[in-house]
């Protein structure tokens, strides 16, 4: 004899459920209806259904499983898993260690989370974890003063990671990309901390410089900390004992700004070394190319021309032009016509907000009361508001002890008006092993540093405020930041489909018409930028808000009874956005779980 639950359909009706009972007689089956549960609610009739089949029915389900917590875990097992890949493990040090483990939690929890090293210590001890990324090291309990010694573990090893690192990314390259930012600092206790050239625009506050070095296409490499009135071009020498001893390279081109590698940089640290270099004329460097040169000796009647002549440029082209004055350089004259129409706006902006600026002042000495008198005062006021805006050397003054009268300088803004929208690359590299439009496209690579010091200094690892003071501390700090954006990099360029940003870089480049033009995107990167959605449907995301949904995905430890001592993991279900993440990482999330991440 058996009950069981039937369902049975109605042509215009709902289905009828019936409770029955079957039982044999003979040869045949025989059925009956008990009950008819139709008007019980279904989830009501599915319970029954188990109950009759064998199951057991309780009260609630916090009775049968529990989850003792819900930690946040893709984010964590989709950079885990990248640096697996990547085998950050092995260049941070070839033999597992407290040490290496817990900087490779840093550098993962610094790309998260970036805090305090005593806050990331409690975000990795047990006991206060907000993620599973302390449990997927096995750290155990963890300390500030661990993380702190960890800082001088790596400082220790930098040397030899950043060695590790160039042999993997420089090993064919012939450019090397270098500039310097500041970050300022609170207080006084940094040995590092000085007054220097601020670029966070904050005064009265010290600062620290690094020096970053990267790959061609942006990667990092290497990275220096120097104190904060180290001057721009002094920090080139030791980058260039950085790629000759510790890197070993000869035979490569240093690309960086026209305030870095001057000419007395060039020929003091560079040529000595055999290293080639990319850099930019200064404008003063310009004005001279306009000027002719000296005839020759033999013939001091000879008619010359000035190098540079702006009149004959064509707009977004490169054309190469030779000076005695920069002797075996090659010099790469881009005209940029958009740059030349801004250019003549901005200054027609502020010659006419330095005229309000005497406006005003004449105002004062032409007022009735308590005007402003004495070509003493006149000259104090002058002296101290002509040039806020920069433009003083146009404009030709003249004071009196009751009159105040000015005149444009025409003919020196006509002057520095040829030279709007000129640009000058100069390199020693040989033609033959760069074109011309080569080596101009080389320096505008250094907008990849410049994007390094922004994820490091703003958007994504937040490099300051520094919470530590000592000086290997700090430099410590700043070389973990710095591992930190290596992994972001590579993150980013695994995920580009998701984010925005462009996929498809070499189709963008084809598009591009001269290195003088502005960059193009591609055709799926204006896309996804215009619909803010995948070619899939998915929401464009930044990097950002990106891990913070792949955080979503949690990893839950789970007992089937309350008292039960014995846990188990259990993954949530993954999103379509977090399914296309990993999967364009190539990384499995339930396997991170399992595996031996730090061997």
């Amino acid at each position: 004899m058996a009950f069981y639950v039937e369902s049975i359909p109605n042509r215009n009706s709902p289905p009828a459920v019936l409770l029955r009972q079957a039982w044999r007689e003979g040869k045949r089956i025989r059925r009956r209806t008990i009950a008819n549960l139709s008007r019980l609610p279904p989830e009501t009739v599915d319970g029954l259904r188990i109950l009759l089949k064998g199951g057991f029915a309780v009260p609630s389900l916090d009775l049968v499983v529990s989850i003792r917590r819900a930690l946040p875990h893709g984010h964590v097992a989709a950079v885990l898993g990248l640096c697996r890949q990547l085998d950050l493990h092995r260049i941070l040090h070839r033999r597992p260690s407290r040490f290496r483990t817990l900087a490779l939690a840093a550098v993962v929890a610094r790309l998260l989370h970036p805090d305090s090293k005593l806050a990331t210590a409690r975000s990795l001890d047990p006991a206060s974890d907000r993620s599973s990324l302390g449990s997927l090291l096995g750290l155990g309990p963890v300390s500030g003063n661990e993380l702190l010694a960890t800082l001088d573990w790596l400082r220790g090893r930098q040397n030899w990671i950043q060695r590790s690192l160039a042999r993997r990314h420089l090993r064919d390259a012939t450019l090397i990309l270098y500039d310097v930012t500041s970050a300022y600092v609170e207080g006084r206790c940094c040995p590092l901390a000085a007054f220097g050239y601020n670029r966070d625009r904050k005064r009265g506050k010290r600062q620290i410089v690094c020096g970053l070095l990267c790959a061609a296409d942006g990667c990092p490499i290497a990275i220096e900390v120097f104190a904060g009135n180290t001057a721009d071009p002094t920090t080139v020498r030791s980058q260039v004992q950085t790629l000759r001893q510790r890197f070993g390279i000869r035979r490569i081109a240093m690309v960086a700004d026209r305030g870095m590698l001057a000419t007395t940089r060039i020929r003091g640290d560079l040529e000595p070394a055999g290293l080639d270099w990319i850099s930019a004329l200064k404008s003063s460097d310009l004005r001279r190319l306009l000027r002719p040169p000296e005839p020759p000796p033999e013939d001091p009647d000879a008619e010359t021309q000035a190098p540079l002549r702006p009149e004959e440029l064509v707009p977004d082209q490169v054309g190469e032009i030779v000076s005695a004055d920069f002797p075996g350089e090659r010099l790469l004259v881009c005209l940029n016509p958009r740059l030349r129409v801004e250019r003549a706006r901005k200054r027609e902006a502020l010659l006419r907000a330095t005229e309000e600026i005497l406006e005003g002042i004449a105002a004062r000495v032409r007022r009735k009361d308590q005007p402003l008198r004495g070509r003493g005062a006149i000259n104090r006021v002058v002296g101290r508001d002509l040039n806020r805006k920069k433009m003083a050397k146009h404009f030709e003054v003249q004071v009196k002890d009751d009159d105040l009268r000015w005149s444009r300088r025409q003919g020196k803004i006509e002057a520095e008006a040829r030279l709007d929208g000129i640009y000058i690359v100069r390199t020693s590299v040989p033609e033959e092993r760069l074109g011309a439009e080569e080596a101009v496209l080389a320096y505008k690579r250094l907008t990849r540093v410049e994007r390094a010091f922004r994820s490091l200094k703003t958007t994504q690892l937040r490099v300051r405020p520094l919470y530590v003071y000592s000086e290997e501390h700090v430099r410590g700090h700043v070389f973990l930041c710095m591992l930190a954006y290596y992994v972001e990099w590579h993150l980013r360029r695994k995920l580009a489909p998701l984010l925005f940003e462009d996929s498809e870089r070499g189709a963008a480049a084809a598009q591009r018409a001269s290195p003088v033009a502005p960059a193009e995107v591609s055709e799926a990167a204006a896309a996804k930028a215009a619909g803010k959605r995948t070619p899939e449907g998915l929401p464009v995301q930044s990097l950002r808000t990106l891990l913070e949904h792949l955080g979503t995905l949690t990893l839950n430890r789970v007992t089937l009874t309350p008292e039960d001592p014995h846990e188990f993991d259990l993954l949530a279900r993954k999103t379509p956005l977090q399914a296309k993440a990993f999967e364009l990482l190539g990384v499995d999330p339930e396997r991170v779980v399992s595996s031996k991440l730090t061997g």
